[in-house]
């Protein structure tokens, strides 16, 4: 296992390398100096989920969502309380499908809310369907070895 870690910002993107033995530590962003992690979902456009999901190491868990679906609205809450609990070693976001069609469509999202896991852009696992927080936790750390 390697000793660091790249971690992007939920607010700049930028990628910064931290230890992994200071993932615990509340790092701060190299290049704006907020917080790596907010203990809460990260609402993911086009160029966020580049840097977040295919640039950095860290494993992020991807909620596909809409704002008009009640699952997704139910399952929010949920999503959100895991964010807390698994941070800093796997990332939660969340990609408005509506806003961006053209990653839901990369993805192959015929459901929502569907969550698909990826280690370093690659797809570990997918779920369909709203789930609380105690499965959201189990789900995740089935897959990840880090969460």
């Amino acid at each position: 296992m390697t000793t660091s870690v790249l971690v992007a910002c939920p607010h700049c993107q930028t990628r910064n390398r931290v230890p992994r033995a200071r993932l615990h530590d509340a790092p701060n962003c190299g290049q704006c100096h907020r917080p790596l992690f907010v203990a809460a979902p990260v609402e993911l456009d086009a160029d966020g989920f580049a840097a977040q999901v295919e640039r950095a190491e860290l494993p992020v868990l991807v909620d596909f969502w809409a704002p008009w679906c009640g699952p997704c609205r139910t399952m929010a809450p949920h999503f959100h309380a895991a964010a807390a609990q698994l941070e800093p070693n796997l990332r939660l976001a969340k990609v408005d499908t509506e806003a961006e069609p053209a990653l839901a469509n990369r993805f192959g999202i015929r459901s929502i809310p569907t969550l698909i896991l990826f280690r370093q852009g690659q797809e570990l696992g997918r779920q369909s369907g709203a789930l609380i927080t105690a499965d959201i936790l189990r789900w995740a750390r089935q897959f990840s070895t880090m969460a």
